[in-house]
């Protein structure tokens, strides 16, 4: 729907949908809304499954007049998993841990740090990994460039300076797997500002951003039935691929592997390589967890005693617990916080790893795995 012509069409002969060949794959759909409430319609008609597929970069800025509750199922397409690039075959199954069956856990993996950093900066987006470097970069720029200048003029907000924007983005990306307050960020892209944009303009750009699917926060794991007092809840900060957070903060991967990355931005408890590598982990994760039916959380209690990169939640509030850690090797401070939350949930933790830059894949003694991030797979 990218095209003026196409949308003419559909609005002359919205029939033609259901004269069309099938499955209709229907892109950009949000570029003419009114499709939406066509394809309901025609599903009315015959519920046949799997007769229309809609895509868009975009939540429609004018909200369809029935939600498609019951005909339309909506799932969120992530950049692709290390699984689906081939850099390595999965051995690991992050589905048969969150059945609770404890798979074995075994597989090598040949996949160096620096293959990883390669993976984090050469992007998820099949088209755009695909190319060489500089026309890589270019790509990367140009989605970030489109997004200030015209994606977000699109969603119904003008942009009275695109560079407050542009260095709220590059702030945003320097927070990346933290739980950094918006304050914060606000303060790491204003640095010396006196007039700093309001709290409704920045609540602007992180609803717009998320609309655009170009921000992708973990929230905080919540449950409702286990023991834990005081969680925090503040979210984790994660863009839709970690390859538009390197762009933002111009990291290549020599930088990345020297971290040498110019110290700017919010701060970060550990090298930048660290939280890209954490973040591509959670890209990953998402998509497997979604096509095991679960969700994905993190957990961090309120006084920060205690963390978890990854809770992976089942319908039955059962989980999987997951820590990320950029070293090869695993100790025992590496695996504290999944003993302290085996110990509060007892059977409801189904199992509990370590994904790390390793080459090995196997269960320690005390059960908790150590999987290499290229071996874990849907």
């Amino acid at each position: 729907m990218d095209d003026p012509a196409q949308r003419q069409l559909v609005r002359a002969d919205p029939e033609r949908l259901d004269r069309a060949g099938r499955p209709v794959l229907i892109d950009e759909w949000q570029r003419e809304p009114a499709i939406w409430d066509l394809v309901r319609r025609s599903v009315d008609d015959d519920p046949s499954p799997a007769r229309f597929l809609l895509t868009g970069s975009a939540s429609p800025t004018t909200a369809p007049t029935h939600s498609g509750a019951g005909r339309i199922v909506q799932l969120r397409m992530r950049p692709m998993s290390l699984a689906e690039r081939a850099i390595s075959w999965p051995t690991v199954s992050l589905a048969e841990m969150i059945a609770g069956n404890r798979p074995e856990i075994t597989g090598s993996s040949d996949v160096t740090l620096t293959r990883y950093a390669e993976e984090i900066v050469g992007s998820g987006f099949p088209a755009i990994r695909r190319l060489p470097a500089r026309a890589r970069r270019a790509q990367l720029d140009g989605y970030l460039a489109r997004i200030v200048e015209r994606d977000f003029p699109e969603q119904g907000h003008m942009v009275r300076r695109p560079a407050i924007l542009r260095a709220w983005l590059a702030a945003y990306a320097s927070a990346t797997a933290t739980t950094a307050s918006y304050s914060a960020i606000l303060d790491a892209a204003t640095p010396g500002e006196v007039d700093k944009p309001a709290k409704t303009t920045t609540s602007a750009y992180r609803d717009v951003l998320t609309q655009l699917w170009l921000l992708d926060p973990v929230s905080g794991w919540l449950p409702s039935r286990s023991s834990f007092s005081r969680l925090a809840a503040a979210p984790k900060h994660h863009l839709a691929d970690p390859a538009l957070a390197c762009r933002l903060l111009g990291a290549e991967v020599p930088a990345l592997l020297d971290d040498s990355v110019a110290a700017s931005g919010v701060r970060r408890p550990g090298p930048l390589l660290g939280a890209m590598f954490e973040s591509l982990v959670t890209l990953c994760v998402r998509v497997y967890a979604q096509a095991a039916e679960a969700t994905v959380h993190h957990l961090r209690t309120a006084d920060g005693r205690h963390e978890v990169d990854l809770i992976v939640q089942r319908a039955d509030q059962r989980v999987v617990a997951l820590e990320v850690k950029l070293a090869p090797d695993v100790s025992d401070e590496d695996v504290k916080h999944l003993h302290w939350l085996r110990d509060r949930l007892g059977p409801d933790l189904l199992d509990a790893a370590v994904i790390t830059t390793g080459r090995d894949a196997y269960r320690r003694a005390d059960g908790i795995a150590v999987v290499p991030a290229a071996l874990l797979g849907a």
